[in-house]
């Protein structure tokens, strides 16, 4: 399993769009480096599964302080952290709430960028932030295993930056059945085993990709 911290100040939350940026940046930030190299080859050979926790104040610190990698995107921070099992998370991550995620936005979110990918997020499912930032996450994998060397070298160079959106209502059946990467949740929490939750579209996804 990946651990995910999206650190929430009370005084000072994120931006629901800017976390869920941050935790899909994050996602391939940490496949895109060499340090754990074992524990990624095992746990994408399994279920990629992802999990949401949240910290403030002293408990973000302590989550500072074991080995990941923080990106900021806007207003959010996240740390990602190597895959662990699922019944031994270091006991700073284990301790932390899955709960308290229910993030907004104070303002429509601009176009996304069009030099990045985009992964849509269903307009029908009524997910908190924490849910769809896993979501945003598992797209974000689906868009890099999908990307050839040179597509993921002129990726980098854009900081691996992706853009997220809610689709347009009457845009998500042509989008989840076009032959881009879906994203379909375990239905573990919040929503239905089987939910079409993301697509993942990038320029290198749109040369007849089946449907994951």
């Amino acid at each position: 399993m990946l651990p995910l911290v999206v650190r929430i100040e009370r005084a000072a939350p994120p931006e629901r769009t800017d976390a869920l940026e941050a935790a899909a940046t994050a996602v391939l930030r940490m496949l895109d480096q060499d340090d754990w190299p074992g524990e990624i080859e095992e746990w994408q050979d399994g279920r990629i599964r992802k999990v949401v926790r949240r910290a403030r104040g002293a408990e973000w610190r302590r989550v500072l302080a074991l080995p990941g990698i923080t990106v900021r995107v806007g207003t959010a921070e996240v740390r990602v952290h190597p895959p662990v099992p699922l019944d031994d998370w270091p006991k700073d991550l284990s301790r932390l709430q899955v709960s308290g995620t229910e993030l907004g936005d104070s303002a429509p979110p601009p176009a996304p960028d069009p030099d990045v990918p985009v992964l849509w997020v269903n307009p029908h499912l009524d997910m908190t932030a924490g849910k769809a930032m896993a979501q945003a996450g598992h797209g974000a994998q689906f868009a890099w295993w999908g990307a050839g060397e040179e597509d993921r070298a002129a990726w980098r160079e854009r900081g691996l930056a992706v853009s997220v959106r809610t689709a347009p209502p009457g845009s998500w059946p042509d989008l989840a059945g076009g032959g881009l990467p879906v994203v379909r949740d375990a239905g573990f929490t919040e929503i239905e085993p089987g939910s079409a939750t993301v697509v993942a579209d990038a320029p290198w996804l749109r040369t007849g990709v089946p449907e994951v």
